[in-house]
């Protein structure tokens, strides 16, 4: 009987240590979070990891962009050292503006003065402006090099494969419908355009002020009137005084 509880104890610490090392496995992921994903847009993508190379700590992460990229301006961040790489393309890439550039910013490369062990998060900022490719997915790989070894972050999904499923897959956004313009930022907004909000305030403002000054009169009318009351209370009690 105790063999057999040993047995299925044993078991049981078997399939959650292997359990353990697939989540970990599955958490183990580069990823890129864009603060928008709108077609034409200017986005802020964050990458970030939290994770080794099968437990030699990260000392670099070069960071690809997708061809439809053509500029990127990455985060200063302390304690890394941060480089564009330029590529020539084999022929001009003509933009959505109409106009071609020969060159663009193929990859970021961040270079860390102190290797990031396991269990710490690291992420670095990118701005980049979006293609007008509504629907498209872009691909950005990432290698992340270790002190010993590396993991190269590249792999795309088939078409209806599960990208969890992936060894190392590379992260990815989908873009989607460009964003409608409003008013710019520095515009102040017209008189008919003055939120109702604020006339709201200005009303309540008003009235609190003529509450308040309708109270202060109350509660001088009422101090005249106990001083009143005092005086006469004391006046009578003169009067009886005397005539005893």
């Amino acid at each position: 009987m105790k063999t057999s509880v040993r047995r299925t104890l044993t078991a049981a610490a078997t399939t959650t240590a292997l359990m353990g090392f697939g989540l970990a496995g599955a958490a183990a992921h580069v990823t890129i979070k864009p603060d928008t994903t709108a077609a034409g847009a200017h986005a802020l993508l964050t990458v970030g990891f939290s994770h080794d190379c099968d437990g030699s700590p990260t000392n670099k992460l070069t960071i690809s962009l997708p061809e439809p990229l053509v500029d990127a301006k990455p985060e200063i961040v302390p304690g890394w050292t941060v480089e564009k790489v330029t590529e020539t393309l084999d022929e001009p890439l003509t933009l959505d503006n109409g106009s071609s550039v020969t060159e663009r910013v193929g990859q970021i490369v961040y270079t860390a003065e102190t290797p990031v062990e396991d269990g710490y998060l690291q992420q670095f900022d990118i701005s980049v402006q979006l293609p007008d490719r509504e629907g498209e997915t872009l691909a950005f790989p990432v290698l992340q090099s270790c002190v010993e070894g590396e993991t190269d972050w590249a792999e795309i999904p088939a078409d209806g494969e599960d990208p969890h499923s992936l060894d190392a897959p590379a992260p990815t956004i989908t873009l989607t419908g460009a964003e409608e313009h409003g008013h710019s930022e520095d515009q102040e907004p017209t008189a008919e355009e003055q939120p109702a909000e604020a006339t709201d305030f200005e009303s309540a403002s008003a009235a609190s002020e003529d509450s308040s000054g309708a109270a202060t009169a109350g509660y001088v009318g009422l101090g005249a009137g106990v001083l009143g009351l005092i005086a006469g209370v004391a006046a009578l009690l003169r009067t009886r005084t005397a005539k005893g």
